[in-house]
């Protein structure tokens, strides 16, 4: 396992911008899979987008296709989430997350977390 500590949560206006970040401490290992998942009050933790460490493929929740973008530092062990066009709906709990393979959708799939960083849009 690896730890992790995100940071860039905030308030912002429902159309503005944040970027997300998400320092991890400990080695990856070469499929490993970095994702950010969100969790809103009385919903269930879900998917975000997800990165393959190494290659840098990357998939993305339908509902922030073209409005948020996964990247990462290799050389800074960081992964970052830019968050354009945000909505209100987009409020919510934003968990940086960890696995030892390939990319995955499911939360049960990831074994390391983050603490979380709160995201709360205003309309």
């Amino acid at each position: 396992q690896v730890q992790l500590v995100e940071s860039g949560g905030g308030l912002v206006q429902a159309g503005g911008s944040l970027r997300l970040s998400c320092a991890v401490s400990g080695r990856l290992v070469s499929r490993s899979t970095m994702a950010w998942f969100r969790q809103a009050p009385g919903k269930e933790r879900e998917f975000v987008t997800g990165i393959a460490w190494s290659i840098g493929g990357t998939s993305y929740a339908d509902s922030v296709k073209g409005r948020f973008t996964i990247s990462r530092d290799n050389a800074k062990n960081t992964v970052y989430l830019q968050m354009n066009s945000l909505k209100s709906e987009d409020t919510a709990v934003y968990y940086c997350a960890a696995r030892g393979g390939g990319l995955r959708a499911g939360v049960r799939e990831y074994d390391s977390w983050g603490q979380g960083t709160q995201v709360t849009v205003s309309s």
